[in-house]
């Protein structure tokens, strides 16, 4: 029996998510008083997620959609991408607290004929495109540039800063290398390597005139800036995983996760102190001053990725909302 990894990743995500979402907005002793110790922290029994487990959904399918018909490129992604993330901005359903930068980005991608990278919205680098990028980092038989390439268009039809890019990418990259079997003592090395290997390499074929909405005088001071930053945070996260309690709020050391560079950063400092316990550092995640469902949320695709659909309590898995669309992607890609 295999590892299953990304079913165990799609559904760590979505348990983070659940997890996360009731305590988000409110600080530690708050948490505590309410829902008890961390360390305690239990799934509510409806496990309802939020918009970060939809998006993720959405681009999943848009993903399978993409690869049915043939190499992944730009177009053949960018179309039912599209489409996807426009339903979702008219569903219903999209009624968890979504964020700003999504809404408005799906709100112009409406328009027939215009230019995704019109709709991109490139001064937000908020959470929201790394939080539901791990399917890119799932799919079989992607290339490197592919997976990159592909994190950043994802990320770029709503969250344009190039740190919003770089994260994304990131956050494709750790979850490709733990499902194939990298250590997690190694991973944040391996990150920053990759990180300095792709500091100034634009994907033009991916993100089309992206950069020329910014201030920057070109296509290679754009990108620098968002992995300059993402640098920087791999850096205070290499320092934070060998000094920080995990009695203490991960949020003290990484940030608070509201943006992207800071979400995959503690995201992955409750994983990596708890590389072994996937539930305890899901719970830990989720109980923390910050954007507590979008950090569980990455908690959960890290620890899945790494140790596969069996890390995760059945009684948990078995309640999670939107279980058979999370449980049909994991198996297609397990495959």
């Amino acid at each position: 029996m295999s590892k299953q990894p990304a079913t165990g990743a799609l559904l760590g995500l979505a348990l983070g998510d659940a997890l996360g979402f009731p305590t988000e907005f409110k600080t530690v002793p708050l948490i505590e008083s309410v829902f008890g110790p961390w360390r305690k922290l239990e799934l509510p029994e409806r496990a309802r997620v939020s918009d970060d487990t939809q998006m993720t959904l959405a681009l999943g399918r848009a993903l399978r959609t993409a690869m049915e018909r043939g190499h992944l490129a730009p177009e053949r992604l960018e179309r039912p991408l599209r489409e996807e993330f426009v339903d979702w901005y008219r569903s219903p359903e999209n009624n968890r607290a979504p964020g700003n930068t999504c809404l408005r980005a799906c709100e112009l991608l409406t328009a027939e004929g215009r230019a995704w990278q019109d709709a991109s919205q490139i001064g937000s680098k908020g959470c929201g495109a790394n939080m539901r990028v791990a399917p890119i980092g799932l799919a079989p038989c992607l290339s490197a540039e592919q997976r990159a390439g592909a994190a950043q268009l994802q990320s770029a039809l709503t969250h344009g800063h190039p740190t919003a890019l770089a994260a994304s990418d990131l956050t494709a990259h750790a979850v490709h290398l733990l499902a194939r079997g990298t250590d997690p003592a190694g991973l944040v090395g391996q990150l920053r390597s990759y990180a300095l290997d792709n500091r100034t390499r634009y994907h033009h074929t991916w993100l089309g005139d992206l950069w020329t909405r910014s201030q920057d005088p070109g296509p290679e001071h754009f990108i620098a800036r968002g992995w300059d930053e993402c640098l920087e945070i791999l850096g205070r996260l290499q320092e934070a995983v060998r000094t920080v309690s995990p009695e203490t709020d991960p949020c003290l050391a990484t940030g608070e996760g509201w943006i992207a560079e800071e979400a995959l950063a503690t995201g992955l400092l409750c994983f990596l102190l708890f590389p072994g316990e996937p539930v305890t550092a899901l719970r830990r995640a989720a109980c923390t001053a910050g954007d507590s469902d979008s950090i569980a949320c990455l908690t959960g695709a890290f620890a899945g990725a790494w140790l596969g659909a069996g890390a995760w309590p059945a009684d948990w898995t078995g309640r999670i909302e939107y279980r058979g669309d999370l449980l049909a992607l994991g198996a297609l890609w397990d495959a």
